[in-house]
């Protein structure tokens, strides 16, 4: 028995309505009801970073205006007319239903978009029930709790959310296999692996995935319809036009051992650069995932390719690189990289935030998704997060708001460091006896003391309400320091305690990390 679970029709993409209702759909009724869409509610981040990629890619193909599609390479030769062709295709206002039923239907072959098809199931590599086997020629499935995030795996796995061994596996919804499909995909960890034999030598380790660890930003509209539209990217990108575009479901599976295929515009740019092969394995009924096979798909080196969803920060060499993700960072420390484009020559913007239509400006928000791990095994917190309507404020469109916002985060940054010193300073006076309370303190990194990480803690939350407060219009010009260092001195006084129980020398470690702190207001009037 060969498929059962199709991603056209199942519904299995939870999405939130303009009306407010919750209902899940099949990509074939979530691209025909787009423009009714408010919002996606998967609650799985990677995977909504990884879905929103793929339904970028089937935009390029469905999204047409008189016949000609976004991803068409003659239109892309002149960014004028692509953005002219993006403009026609935002006034229809929704995607073409029959387009919808023509791409999924007939563009693409039949059986690709099933996730248990024997012959293609859908973004997966149907050879490794063969390839990925023991010594004895058995098969040798890495494990269903393998695919699930958050899942512990192994002997030695933690139970953080559920009690799931991989002695008595617990089998998944074929809806939630699907999500975490994408995750891996997109999200999966480098070093070992389940062995995959294709040569006599059973190769057994791989590389991270294209998003390990990063953070993704996308111009966010009031219904779907357009964030899709605008999540196309811009053909002004480093890819070869020459060769033939296309996405894993639309083309022959790839030769592991073989080149890499160039990276072209749009479809290979963000569904064609994984680097684990995936194949679930269906119960009975075709209505869950029992087991998986999880491996790598190629060892060629990957291609330097800019995303268009991430921001570059500058390293110590001059290179830039993807901002991380960090689930303690929140999302409004990072608006002034969305919003400045040349005034800042140490961090890059998302070029999917560039040369976007003038028009939504006014409405349109930054939603990012963000998956804090480290380079290998490690997955620690995913996270998203949605901004109010600051697109408006670029820096090529609102220059002066651009930099006030800058200016805001700066300050805030500013009080934080200086908090995080003083805190430590204090801890340090008010924990030795024999320091000397006139003298310079010297600070041990490896003692920092509680007061330190429980003031940031406290200080961040009132900073974002100080942040928000302050970066209006009407607030361009004025004196920005003082709020975020009110707060930080807030967040001190909570951190070391009530006056009434400190001792003398707390109160002088209090004294003493208060004067630091006012020290930031001196030093900015007069700047």
């Amino acid at each position: 028995m060969g498929g059962g679970f199709d991603l056209r029709d199942e519904p299995w993409i939870p999405v939130r309505l303009r009306t407010g209702a919750s209902v899940r759909l099949g990509f074939r009724g979530l691209f025909k009801r787009a423009h009714e869409i408010a919002d996606l509610e998967l609650p799985v981040p990677p995977a909504a970073a990884g879905l929103l990629r793929v339904l970028a890619a089937m935009t390029g193909g469905i999204g047409q205006a008189d016949g000609v599609r976004l991803d068409d390479v003659g239109v892309a030769q002149d960014i004028d007319d692509w953005d002219a062709l993006r403009r026609r295709v935002l006034k229809q206002g929704c995607f073409d239903p029959g387009i919808v039923d023509a791409y999924f239907d007939t563009v693409v072959p039949a059986g690709r978009f099933d996730l248990f098809d024997e012959q293609r199931p859908f973004l997966q590599e149907p050879r490794l029930v063969t390839q990925c086997v023991d010594t004895k020629g058995a098969p040798n499935p890495s494990g269903v709790n393998k695919l699930v995030l958050g899942r512990p795996t192994g002997v030695n796995g933690a139970v953080l959310f559920g009690h799931f061994t991989d002695t008595a596996p617990v089998a998944v919804p074929a809806a939630e296999a699907a999500w975490h499909l994408l995750a891996q995909l997109y999200f999966g960890p480098s070093g070992q692996c389940t062995p995959r034999r294709i040569t006599e030598r059973r190769a057994g380790s791989g590389d991270a995935g294209p998003l390990r660890k990063s953070l993704s930003y996308f111009a966010w509209a009031p219904d779907l319809f357009t964030s899709l539209v605008l999540a196309v990217p811009s053909p002004q990108i480093e890819a070869d036009f020459e060769a033939v575009d296309a996405c894993p479901w639309e083309e022959d599976l790839p030769d592991p051992l073989g080149p890499l295929p160039a990276v072209t515009w749009p479809a290979r740019l963000l569904t064609g650069r994984f680097r684990h092969a995936l194949l679930l394995v269906p119960s009975t009924d075709r209505r869950s995932v029992t087991d998986a096979y999880i491996t790598w798909s190629t060892h060629e080196p990957p291609p330097p390719v800019r995303d268009p969803y991430q921001i570059l920060d500058r390293r110590t060499d001059g290179d830039f690189q993807a901002r991380m993700a960090d689930g303690s960072r929140a999302l409004w420390r990072d608006i002034d990289s969305l919003l400045l484009k040349d005034s800042n020559q140490d961090v890059q913007r998302p070029p999917g935030l560039e040369a976007l239509p003038k028009k939504l400006l006014p409405v349109l928000r930054v939603r990012a998704y963000g998956f804090e791990q480290d380079g290998q095994q490690k997955d620690s917190v995913w996270f998203q997060s949605t901004t109010p309507p600051v697109l408006q404020w670029q820096e090529e469109t609102d220059p002066q708001m651009a930099h006030h916002v800058a200016r805001c985060h700066r300050a805030a940054e500013d009080a934080a460091s200086r908090l995080d010193l003083a805190a430590k300073v204090a801890w340090r006076v008010a924990a030795n006896a024999t320091t000397d309370l006139s003298a310079k303190v010297r600070i041990d990194q490896r003692k920092p003391g509680p007061w330190a990480s429980a003031a940031l803690a406290r200080y961040w939350p009132a900073a974002e309400r100080e942040f928000w407060s302050l970066a209006t219009p009407s607030q361009v010009g004025a004196a920005v320091e003082q709020p975020f260092v009110q707060a930080a001195l807030a967040a001190l006084d909570e951190a070391i305690g009530p006056v009434n129980r400190a001792d003398l020398r707390v109160a002088r470690a209090r004294s003493r990390a208060r004067s630091m702190l006012f020290g930031l207001l001196t030093a900015s009037s007069t700047v």
